[in-house]
């Protein structure tokens, strides 16, 4: 979405759209689901798990991380992520405001 049309609705709404941007690829779930399994901080591991490309997987960890769904700490000539519980709590929160607030109460569709 251009800035032009993002200023148009509120930054919840914009944090929002960006979190669910961010875990909107089957990679990205793949890497979230991996970290978790994990329970730690993952260097090299990812690629070695996954059917992608370091490169592909270091663009993919990039988009993760601007949102702040990730974070990375640099070890050496390594970079371990794991997953931010703060921002992970702000997700589950709005995947829970977000569900709770649907009630089909006309059975519409």
């Amino acid at each position: 979405m251009g800035i032009s049309k993002s200023t148009q609705f509120t930054e919840k709404q914009n944090r929002k759209a960006e979190l669910y941007k961010a875990l909107g690829h089957p990679a990205r779930i793949a890497i979230i689901e991996f970290l978790i399994e994990k329970d730690s901080c993952v260097c090299g591991d990812i690629v070695e798990n996954l059917p992608l490309s370091q490169s592909t997987i270091s663009q993919h960890l990039k988009e993760l991380k601007s949102v702040g769904i990730i974070k990375g700490e640099i070890e050496g000539s390594k970079t371990c992520y794991c997953i931010d519980n703060k921002v992970w709590i702000e997700l589950e929160e709005i995947n829970i405001k977000l569900t709770e607030s649907y009630s089909n109460k006309n059975g519409c569709c």
